[in-house]
C-alpha cells in the first residue's frame, strides 16, 4: 500500500477517541475503525473534510504516501 493513514496519530495529538471523533464527524464507529486501521481501500473527501475540521489539521496530517518497496532481483539491467 502507498497512502498510509496516520489518523491515530492525529487523534492521539488532538487527545480524541474513537467515539468522540466518530460522532463529531457523524461516521460509525466500525468505519472509523477502518480507517484509523489503515485498512481503508478510499475515502470520500467530505469525510476527510469533516475529519479535518474536527481534528484541526490538514489533510496531509492524516494522509501521507510511502513508496512500495520493489524485490532486488541481483538483476540492474533495464
Amino acid at each position: 500500500m502507498s497512502i498510509i493513514i496516520n489518523l491515530d496519530v492525529m487523534m492521539a495529538k488532538r487527545k480524541k477517541g474513537l467515539t468522540e471523533l466518530a460522532g463529531e464527524v457523524d461516521i460509525t464507529l466500525a468505519n472509523l475503525s477502518i480507517l484509523k486501521n489503515n485498512k481503508a481501500k478510499a475515502v470520500r473527501l467530505s469525510t476527510l473534510n469533516a475529519i479535518c475540521k474536527a481534528l484541526e489539521c490538514q489533510p496531509g496530517d492524516i494522509l501521507q504516501y510511502v513508496e512500495d518497496e520493489e524485490e532486488d532481483s541481483g538483476n540492474n539491467s533495464l
